[in-house]
């Protein structure tokens, strides 16, 4: 399979923790990172009409495609150890409902998980799943 990149708000701490637990759980290490405010984000994105700094989603690139929110992250849940695989079930429900409950903790992640003045650094370690 081709490489999949997560781009995630490099800010907002339940997208670091999203990428901290994908990482922990990503055993075939198939996933690299990038955050929405890296300049490689803005490369990649942009001839999906994606502008990185006005989007406030969970982005996969994978496979030539984009998908975003909701989809992006059952897609990724189905690809960890364990039983977050399971979770992919959800891909039944419509995507409006979905990602309307995503949109909703999206809206609100600040508040309720805070924010970082800059973007979170990985290891060095896991500097190597960071693009851009």
């Amino acid at each position: 399979m081709a490489e999949s990149v997560i781009f995630f708000d490099g800010f907002c701490n339940l997208c670091n923790g999203a990428v901290q637990f994908t990482i922990a759980r990503d055993a075939k290490n198939q996933f690299k990172f990038a955050s929405l405010q890296s300049d490689y984000a803005k490369e990649k994105l942009s001839s999906f009409q994606i502008e990185p700094i006005k989007n406030n989603s969970f982005i996969l690139l994978e496979n030539g495609k984009v998908y975003e929110r909701s989809t992006a992250a059952l897609k990724v849940a189905r690809r960890l150890n364990g039983l977050w695989p399971a979770l992919y079930t959800f891909i039944i429900v419509p995507r409006l409902i979905r990602d309307a409950v995503y949109n909703f903790v999206a809206k609100n992640r600040y508040k309720w998980f805070g924010k970082e003045e800059s973007c979170w650094v990985p290891t060095p370690q896991l500097k190597s799943k960071f693009l851009g």
